[in-house]
């Protein structure tokens, strides 16, 4: 019994990490703090379409989607600081 279930949990593993690895990340364009998330996992974005606000030296700057798809993780919560270039959300299909 206990076999049968880890296996479910590493087959459900490998299919996350799967995942993850064809998601295209979402990378902060600099340096700040997330002000607002627009979306959520799962739901489906456009290319271009509104992921996150960034603040910086008290300007807002929006982040794009790259690509169209589905947002299958997002790394950052509200509040949090980040670096140019740090993966803030994937998007996979």
């Amino acid at each position: 019994m206990q076999a049968a279930g880890r296996r479910r949990a590493l087959t459900a593993a490998r299919e996350e990490e799967r995942d993850d690895d064809m998601a295209e990340d979402v990378l902060a364009p600099l340096a700040g703090k997330v002000l607002s998330i627009a979306v959520a996992v799962g739901d489906a974005v456009d290319e271009d379409d509104e992921v996150l606000v960034i603040e910086a030296m008290k300007m807002e700057t929006v982040v794009y989607a790259p690509a169209a798809g589905r947002v299958t993780a997002l790394r950052v919560a509200v509040g949090d600081q980040v670096d140019e270039d740090d993966p803030l959300a994937a998007i996979g299909e």
